[in-house]
């Protein structure tokens, strides 16, 4: 199955349409995606696995790969680290994301395979389906669903299955 999330805001989840958010200067072709431009890039990305934290509910309801979120687990954006555009234990020599956030936004993670076979230095790291923020803002280029929506695609989703950045 491909989730779809379009530039517009909307998300087609099965046979409801939601709400989505996506980067904060909008989307981009996947060639021309640079690493902290603020644009979700374009293309379809296989849903990888998902990463949870176990404070946080536990592991959520899905056939996909899921594993637990540690404290000191992070995703290297250095372009220059070996590391770059994978997971990381902190503190990591280079430039990374901790994963283990006060705001909640990564308390439920699909990794997307955004540029990661094998990654190309500066195309974008960390692009994750992840929570929305509470007022729904935009994100720095990942796609942000309620918990809920996001739950729901999890419940739905099965290994192999996708999530297409589209333009309206």
């Amino acid at each position: 199955m491909i989730f779809t999330a379009l530039s517009d805001g909307r998300f087609l989840l099965g046979e409801r349409t939601t709400r989505c958010a996506l980067g904060k200067n909008g989307v981009v072709e996947a060639a021309e995606k640079r690493e902290g431009d603020g644009r979700s890039p374009l293309g379809t990305w296989t849903i990888r696995r998902v990463l949870y934290r176990p404070d946080k509910g536990g592991p959520p309801q899905t056939r996909l790969p899921a594993k637990a979120l540690e404290r000191d687990d992070g995703w290297c954006d250095d372009p220059l680290d070996p590391a770059y555009n994978r997971a990381v234990k902190l503190p990591h020599p280079a430039s990374a994301e901790q994963m283990w956030r006060q705001d909640d936004l990564y308390d439920l993670v699909c990794v997307l395979a955004h540029n990661d076979d094998p990654p190309v230095p500066g195309r974008g790291s960390a692009i994750f389906m992840h929570l929305a923020r509470p007022d729904g803002g935009p994100t720095e280029g990942c796609v942000a669903l309620s918990r809920e929506d996001l739950l729901d695609l999890l419940a739905q989703a099965q290994i192999g299955d996708a999530v297409a950045i589209e333009r309206a």
